[in-house]
């Protein structure tokens, strides 16, 4: 179940693993899974996270790695039986960190409260896991997986490095957004291509072209201009192969598995199709990493 507050969600003996969780990756999935571990002991594994990014309502930037709705697909398959989505406000970061505990984590059955090493939480960042201790919860806390945070994956993807993105994350980079109409050049070409629309604060990898996927549909994907035609605004073009059927205002996640070369314009239009035919052939050959 989805609880976009702690009202909303039975109270209950839970296991519940705290953080933002943005990417689901690696790390994150071993704290999920420490508090899902604690289910044979009777208590529901749940998430409590956050939404918007602390760092954007802070006055900071970020990045997102996942939309929220993707963040909670992950972390379902992580292990989480329940979510609760608490919104962040100025008002939840001000929250003395033992009122937070009382309001958002008792309040819902909380009796054991994972988190991964160096977890801070309420006011100031002054609450800890010794002090939910303190306050009667069980707490166990898992370490950091060396080398996997979402500010080094951010990195690999501003370079266009998605594999070893990928093997921080424990599955491929993805790049999420609805189809929406666009030039239909690809058509013309004869490769036509779902154009995404990704939602503002979403990461997008480097440019470039990309070999990857959409569900069980192998993809070839470029994200640029299209410096052959002369753009300037950025387009997330992908090419399903072997795929005909109407996209349009279909939700879109799609992977990225391999880099395979950057974007560029053509000496002919009949070079650009002869490099995209490689770049499909090239999609076929790819390998899912992670």
């Amino acid at each position: 179940m989805i609880a976009r507050s702690p009202e909303a969600l039975e109270h209950r003996a839970r296991a519940v693993a705290v953080g933002t969780f943005d990417g689901v990756h690696r790390g994150h999935r071993a704290v999920v899974a420490a508090a899902a571990a604690s289910g044979g002991d009777g208590l529901t594994p749940t998430v409590v996270t956050f939404d918007p990014h602390p760092r954007a309502v802070l006055g900071g930037d970020v990045e997102l790695l996942a939309t929220l709705e993707r963040r909670l697909e992950l972390l379902g398959d992580a292990g989480a039986a329940d979510v609760l989505v608490a919104a962040f406000t100025p008002e939840l970061a001000a929250l003395p960190p033992d009122e937070f505990a009382h309001a958002y984590l008792g309040a819902i059955g909380a009796e054991v409260v994972v988190a991964g090493a160096g977890f801070r939480f309420g006011r100031a960042r002054t609450g800890d896991l010794a002090l939910l201790g303190r306050l009667g919860f069980g707490t166990r806390e898992v370490p950091l997986v060396p080398g996997v945070s979402s500010t080094r994956i951010r990195e690999l993807a501003a370079r266009g490095e998605v594999a070893a993105a990928a093997s921080l994350l424990g599955r491929p980079l993805e790049v999420e957004g609805r189809v929406v109409g666009g030039d239909h050049r690809g058509k013309e070409l004869g490769f036509p291509t779902a154009n995404l629309r990704v939602p503002p604060g979403l990461l997008v990898p480097a440019f470039g072209i990309y070999a990857g996927a959409v569900g069980d549909r192998r993809a070839a994907v470029s994200i640029g201009v299209n410096p052959h035609f002369g753009g300037r605004e950025r387009r997330i073009e992908a090419y399903l192969l072997d795929w005909e059927g109407d996209l349009y205002g279909r939700r879109l996640v799609v992977e990225l598995w391999q880099r395979l070369r950057e974007e560029r314009a053509f000496a002919s239009e009949a070079a650009l199709v002869e490099q995209i035919a490689r770049d499909v052939e090239a999609t076929r050959a790819a390998v899912r990493p992670a």
